[in-house]
């Protein structure tokens, strides 16, 4: 999906308009219900200072936990309401309500170079059924409609896609930047484009993987879901995660990579454990050779210094999923290793989202990336070349 030639903020006269802004506001709590990260509020800011620059009445909106579909102030966006006050400088304003006359009236009296806010939009079951009289209800209340939530863009709720129908719409900053880069690297990739992908299951990648086969020119793959392979080709993997209905599939895009001329890349070694815990008693062993009674965690260090070796001189890395069960120390070095080695690739680097997202975070390696997806699950369908239904609504240029 090409969403390069989307409407921006900046192509649209935004002065003394009312201006709903659906934002990614999901953030988490700690135990007194203070924000423990407000990490996607401070990504929504670059937008929303832009529109109140340009005196705009804005009008926020997100969605915040799973209360489905009632009234349940335990997901309630006062705190975050409360943090932009501080933030802003002034008070934001929460409505009572989503689409009542709250609502209606706040909308109504928010000012110029001012923001007031809306409840949570999960508060009404209509909002993941997209439905039409919501979307318009919530759409009264503007003139105008930014999407600058990407975390939800590959989701067709009201909020996010609904209210498209009924006003002109254009996307914000962290949307155009998850467009430029992810779109652009997809269409015009510096080459060599390397994919690393990790995680579980190769039923959660296949789209991904056949996606990157016509694009990259090495795919490398570690994580759960190369045990499937290993399998796959007739290797012993004792009692590591396996999809075993998945193996013809696994089989294929070997094949396909090979027909391509993609150099795909898997484990030639890798750490093992005596039970899935922290705890385990370790040890390394080559890929294919698993005794029972043992499962594969985490990539070994053959293979770190392989697929490190393949990111050096890339143009291009895009990095989805863990190379290992990366939340426990024991079983963090490839995680750690692929994560060092994009860092030092000078390429052009791509993380999309989740937990190796959360690895570069905790490596201090954040700022060395050329970009950090703010979705896991819209990144995913964005490298799946799926379409967005929160940006496919967005008015072209």
């Amino acid at each position: 999906m090409n969403y390069l030639n989307k409407k921006t903020v900046e192509d649209i006269d935004v002065a003394g308009k009312r201006v709903l802004v659906r934002c990614d506001f999901n953030v988490p709590f700690d135990s007194e219900g203070n924000i423990s990260d407000p990490k996607r509020i401070n990504e929504a800011l670059k937008t929303i200072k832009y529109l109140l620059d340009n005196n705009a009445k804005v009008i926020l909106c997100s969605h915040l936990g799973r209360p489905k579909g009632e009234f349940n102030m335990k997901y309630s966006l006062k705190p975050v309401a409360d943090y932009l006050t501080n933030a802003l400088g002034f008070e934001v304003k929460i409505a009572d309500d989503v689409i009542g006359e709250s609502a209606k009236a706040l909308a109504a009296s928010v000012e110029e170079g001012k923001a007031v806010m809306i409840e949570n939009v999960r508060f009404h079951k209509e909002e993941e059924k997209n439905d039409a009289e919501f979307s318009k209800a919530l759409a009264s209340l503007a003139e105008i409609y930014v999407n600058d939530a990407f975390g939800t863009a590959h989701r067709a709720h009201a909020s996010t896609a609904g209210v498209a129908d009924y006003l002109p719409a254009v996307c914000g900053y962290l949307i155009q930047k998850e467009i430029a880069v992810m779109g652009g690297a997809l269409t015009e990739p510096k080459r060599p484009f390397v994919a690393i992908l990790g995680g579980a299951k190769v039923s959660d990648k296949i789209g991904v993987i056949n996606n990157l086969l016509d694009k990259c020119d090495t795919i490398i793959i570690g994580g759960g879901m190369s045990y499937t392979f290993s399998a796959a080709n007739g290797g012993k993997i004792g009692d590591s995660i396996c999809e075993a209905d998945k193996f013809d599939l696994a089989k294929g895009i070997m094949a396909k990579a090979e027909e391509k001329g993609v150099n795909l890349l898997l484990p030639i070694d890798t750490r093992l454990g005596d039970a899935f815990s922290p705890e385990a008693n370790t040890q390394i062993v080559d890929a294919g050779q698993i005794p029972d009674g043992w499962q594969g965690l985490d990539i070994g260090p053959k293979t770190e210094e392989l697929f490190a070796s393949a990111v050096k001189g890339a143009g291009t890395v895009v990095w989805n999923g863990p190379m290992g069960v990366s939340e426990w120390d024991a079983f963090a070095s490839g995680t750690i290793a692929v994560a060092t080695a994009v860092a030092e690739s000078g390429a052009i680097s791509i993380i999309g989202g989740g937990d190796s997202a959360a690895a570069c975070e905790k490596l201090g390696f954040a700022e060395k990336m050329t970009h950090i997806s703010t979705g896991g699950g819209a990144s995913l369908e964005f490298l799946e070349g799926l379409e967005l239904p929160g940006i496919a609504c967005l008015n072209e240029k």
